[in-house]
């Protein structure tokens, strides 16, 4: 796309997936237009101790059993859930956002932190 392109851009679920992370932040960037919007859904970090050792046995027990019985294909969901504990934190996250170019970078913690909604805004 070109330069200055778009008024928002938006991405769920496919950062984690992505080859260079630092790349595809610094090309959202460039494609947005001054004052654009960048938000993110992606998988994330619990916080809170109890709740993340719960998580881990559930995410590795669980998650790859479900996907063997549903989808036939327990080794893709053994994938989602090594590629979600090898992604950024929360805060590395912004930091990279930071660093790509991004201003009032900030994040939103959803169901304690499986899921975060990082956004930020290209300079005017």
């Amino acid at each position: 796309f070109e330069d200055n392109s778009f008024d928002l851009y938006t991405i769920a679920f496919g950062l984690r997936n992505v080859t260079d992370v630092d790349m595809a932040l610094r090309d959202a960037l460039r494609v947005l237009k001054p004052g654009g919007r960048f938000l993110c859904l992606e998988f994330s970090h619990v916080q809170n101790v109890p709740l993340a050792q719960l998580y881990d046995i559930y995410s590795f027990h669980v998650i790859p059993k479900l996907g063997e019985v549903v989808a036939n294909d327990r080794d893709s969901y053994q994938y989602l859930v090594e590629s979600i504990r090898k992604f950024c934190n929360q805060e590395e996250l912004m930091s990279r956002m930071k660093t790509a170019g991004f201003e009032g970078v900030k994040y939103t913690d959803m169901t304690q932190g499986v899921v975060a909604v990082h956004e930020g805004w290209k300079p005017l």
